[in-house]
Parts: structure tokens; sequence; C-alpha cells
């Protein structure tokens, strides 16, 4: 499930969009394995608090008991505004991109092939029809088996694309290495998802940490050689012009047919990871409305389904509003941001639940303080770094994500009356 959520159709699309911040070949693939290692240190953080917590619903509930309930609150708000439907939004973009190297679509075309992507998966999630993790599972398989197929065509048929002096790792300034690990970052997003199933999985405190781990290192490990199988094949010019980079990768080593089959197991790749993102969502939103801080008609069950089917047909609608109006870097950078600020206080939750008596860990992070430290000075660079560069944008996510306090204390008021 870790790798599954996590090898999105981003890392398909995301290297165009780190290659404009770090134009060397060295610094691209240093990213990568910073953007791993934060990751890492996130998952150990979400693995000590699924241990002390487990029951489903993950980052709401992490910081509902260890921050406040209100930043718990908050953090269901800016799911559903920008950080998770802003992820369906851009991950249906990048399914529209490679259906487009089937049929020629304008940009309005791509727009509407991602609503409907975003339709038809909501669809199916409402029927309840329970895609057993069999699908899931498949779809994994499918997909890492698309990336050692690629790193296979590489060895065999590949021939390096001479960058000559430019591949040298001339100094990249530390602000745009920072922008960079961003971008790399919507790659990895999603490994936090694995906590939200805790309740149901069997000896968590054991499972969930060791999934977290080898989830984050087989990850980092296919990422680190698909970026540096691109740039073999590629002139790094072209990796940061393309919006279909794997296409073109394989295009440069099989011709068109090569193209079409990794085009092919990317949109089974998206659909995978829309599926199971337009699944986790609604279970916050329905267990914030379960106890009083939503709309109580958020929490009804379909009496024939037996899915949270309000939570899951708002969730649609607003996802699709999002890519009509956004853009893609717009919806990423939003997502982006928002999301490590609230890292950043999950893991000092973490140093807050450690100082309470009587808390003995069933699972203990590795390298504690250290590692919580480190990745809460992270959080935050990336997020500060990642505003100052687009203040405008990053100053409309937050006023949303504030906006959700003064809901908040309404909600308090109207459960107590």
């Amino acid at each position: 499930m870790v790798v599954g959520i996590i090898i999105g159709a981003s890392v398909f699309v995301q290297p165009a969009e780190i290659n404009r911040h770090v134009p060397t070949v060295a610094a691209v693939l240093s990213v990568w394995v910073v953007a791993g290692v934060l990751t890492l240190f996130g998952s150990l953080v979400c693995a000590e608090l699924s241990s002390a917590f487990p029951r489903t619903g993950g980052v709401y509930v992490f910081l509902k008991e260890t921050v406040s309930p209100a930043s718990g609150f908050l953090w269901g708000w800016a799911m559903f505004w920008s950080a998770h439907s802003g992820i369906i939004a851009a991950s249906s973009v990048i399914l529209a991109r490679y259906v487009a190297f089937f049929y020629p679509l304008g940009g309005w075309g791509i727009r509407a092939a991602a609503i409907a992507a975003i339709v038809v998966l909501s669809s199916v999630n409402y029927l309840g029809v329970r895609q057993g993790s069999r699908l899931q599972t498949l779809i994994t398989i499918a997909k890492v088996a698309a990336i050692v197929l690629l790193l296979a065509m590489v060895v065999v048929f590949g021939s390096p694309a001479h960058d000559g002096p430019a591949a040298s790792a001339a100094g990249v300034p530390f602000r745009e290495f920072v922008l960079g690990v961003s971008a790399a970052l919507f790659a990895f997003g999603g490994w936090h998802m694995v906590t939200y199933t805790a309740g149901e999985t069997r000896d968590p405190p054991k499972t969930i940490p060791r999934a977290l781990v080898i989830g984050a290192l087989t990850v980092t490990a296919c990422y680190v050689a698909l970026n540096a199988a691109y740039l073999y094949l590629l002139p790094l010019e072209r990796v940061t012009s393309s919006s279909r980079v794997a296409a073109d990768a394989a295009q440069a080593m099989a011709g068109p047919r090569g193209a079409a089959a990794i085009s092919a197991l990317v949109i089974l790749s998206a659909v995978g990871v829309l599926n199971g993102v337009i699944l986790a969502g609604p279970r916050t939103y329905f267990a914030m409305a379960d106890e009083g801080l939503g709309f109580r008609w958020l929490s009804r069950v379909h009496p024939r389904f037996h899915t949270p089917h309000r939570a899951i047909v708002v969730q649609a609608v607003w996802s699709c509003v999002l890519v009509a109006t956004g853009t893609y870097r717009a919806l990423f950078t939003r997502v982006v941001y928002t999301e490590w600020l609230f890292f950043a206080l999950m893991g000092a939750g973490l140093l807050r639940l450690r100082r309470r008596a009587g808390y003995t860990p069933v699972y203990a992070v590795w390298g504690y303080p250290w590692v919580p430290v480190l990745f809460i000075a992270a959080s935050l660079v990336v997020a500060i770094i990642q505003i100052a560069a687009d203040p405008v944008q990053s100053a409309v996510g937050l006023f949303l994500v504030v906006l959700g306090l003064p809901v908040y204390f309404f909600w308090i008021r109207h459960a107590h009356h």
C-alpha cells in the first residue's frame, strides 16, 4: 500500500518541475535523495503516532490528540479545500496528459478528460465496489514493473544523450535546491495515508513502522534510478521541457511503440493513485462530521452501498472545480506547503506526547529526538521557501486554511447548544 500510493503518476511528470530549479545532473539526483530521506523521517514520526493512536483517521487523529482539536479540524479543512482535493485534481491532469499521447487533446480537452476521470472513479467508490486490495496490488505490481521495464530498456537499448559540460555540478543556490526538493516531495506524497487504516491492520505497532520504512526506501530507490535513466537518455533541456518525460524517454529508446507502452502503464498508475486517494479522503470528512465537526449530513452512510456517499460527492465536485480553474503547478505548490506546515505541527505533537506522564511508546522513533526535530525544521524550511517564492498564491492558500478557525469555533458552539 505504501509503495502503491506513493508511486503515483507524478514521478512521470515532476522531473520537468524539478529540473527548472536545479539544472545539473548531480543536483537533480541529490534533490530526489533528500526528498526520500525527509519522507523516511516523516514516516518514522507517523509510525510512532499511529502505534500510540491505532485508529482510522491518520493525521487528523494525531493532531487532534497531541496538539489540539482545532489543529485536527484545520488539517481536515485544508485537506478538503486544497491539499487532498489538489492531489486528486493534479493526478487527474497527469492522467489526461498521457491520454493525450494516444488522442490529441487541446488544453481544454485535457481538462475535460481529467474531470471525466474524477467523475468515473468517484462513481465507482460511491457504489461501494470495495475494490479489493487485489486491484490495488495488481496496479502496484504493474507500476513497479513499468519502472523495472524502463530501467531494463535503458540497460539494453539506451544510448547516452551527451550533454558535455552542462552535466557538471555547478553551484545551485540553496533556495532553488529547496524549491526542487518541494517539487520532488509532491511525487512522494501520500506516505502518511497508510496510517489512515491503522485501525484495520494486524499488529499495527510492528507492521506499520516496518511498512513505512521499507516502502519509503523502495520508492526512493525507484525514483533515483528512474531520474538517472531520464537524464541518461535525454538531454537535460529536453527533460526540463517535457510534459510527458517517461514517454519521451521510452520513445528515445524504442520508438513510438515503447512510448505507447510506457504511456499506457502511466495511465494505469494514475488510475491506481486516484482510486486510492478518492477512497481515503471521504473517510476523514466522514469521521469529522461524525464527531460533530462538520455538517451532520456528511456523516450519513448510503443505506444500500454502505459508503460515505455524500462525502464522496462533495469531494468529487470540488476536485473538478479545481481542475477547471487551476493550473497544474498552482495546484501542486499549494498542496506541498499546506501539507508540510501540518507535518511540522505533527512532529511537534510527537515531542509533546513524549512529555506526557505515563506515555510509553509501543514503537519508538529511531534517533529520537533528532529525527523529529530535523523533520520539523526541514518541513518549515520547505514551507517557508515555497511561500516566499510565490507569496500571492501562498497567501490565498493560507487564507483558506485560516478561514477554518472561525468555522471551527462556530461548530463547537453549535455542537454544545
